[in-house]
């Protein structure tokens, strides 16, 4: 078996109208249904948001690794992950990711292959790799 570097650990009680709670004080809120989705929305957030936050900071600590591999200097980067749920062909749901990385000062063409060369080491990436579609992007 592999030895963790970390292991994080949440608990919910009530799905996804219900509470999260880490197993340090630093996670703590409400879990509110979308309107979208039939809830009543508010305060809260959900599932899809959380998944969007960590796989937006995970990839782009993995961008600024790569950057430095490469010795491209870049600043100031943002990433915008958007994550969507949506009914599969099976009749089930699934989820679908948008990566948008923002460099400024970096042209395209470099700031498309580290958006590349990061998909390829995040561990977020690795983990839905074949399993959910992931579009990257640069803006």
């Amino acid at each position: 078996m592999i030895t963790p570097l970390y292991t994080a650990s949440a608990t919910v009680v009530g799905g996804r109208e219900g509470h999260a709670h880490s197993d340090s004080p630093k996670l703590d809120l409400d879990l509110r249904l979308p309107k979208e989705m039939g809830g009543p929305g508010g305060e809260g957030t959900n599932p899809e948001q959380l998944f969007a936050a960590g796989y937006a900071a995970c990839f782009e600590s993995a961008l600024m690794l790569v950057a430095r591999m490469k010795k491209i200097p870049v600043k100031d980067v943002t990433i915008n992950a958007q994550v969507s749920l949506h009914k599969t062909e099976a009749g089930g749901f699934g989820l679908g990711v948008q990566l948008r990385g923002m460099m400024p000062g970096l042209p395209r063409e470099q700031a498309e292959e580290l958006m590349k060369a990061a998909h390829g080491v995040c561990p977020y990436s690795s983990a839905t790799r074949g399993n959910i579609e992931v579009k990257l992007s640069v803006e």
